[in-house]
């Protein structure tokens, strides 16, 4: 197994790694809006939110030479499914035509006050 480190997404803020590659997998840690700069959420609505989110899932993504077409599955935690739809507007925009299987499930909380928070599992190109 090898562990997947990068500078241009948020540290890992406990005993976890960003990314682990594993049976020609990888697979990552939930990335919630955190500016890797600063390791503070950013503000905005869920949209601003996912975005951020998807930037940082690219840098993890980036670290083991994969993109986001490359995205086999996908977890969604949302504190309030209310804000489904504006997930999904800039989540259907940054995956364009490719459509991983996805699960999008209501959490009572996520770290640091995050209100989205998204893991992927990749395949290996080649």
């Amino acid at each position: 197994m090898k562990m997947i480190a990068v500078e241009n997404a948020p540290k890992a803020i406990g005993p976890y790694s960003q990314g682990a590659v594993a049976g020609g997998f990888l697979f990552t840690a939930g990335q919630i809006p955190l500016d890797p700069s600063t390791m503070k959420l950013v503000e905005g609505d869920i949209g601003v939110l996912t975005n951020r989110v998807i930037d940082n899932l690219e840098a993890v993504l980036a670290g083991a030479g994969c993109r986001l077409p490359d995205v086999v599955k996908s977890t969604v935690f949302l504190v309030d499914l209310a804000e489904f739809a504006g997930m999904n507007e800039v989540y259907a925009r940054r995956f364009g035509d490719h459509r991983p299987a996805r699960s999008t499930v209501q959490v009572a909380k996520l770290p640091a006050g995050a209100r989205v928070e998204i893991e992927v599992v990749v395949k290996l190109p080649g």
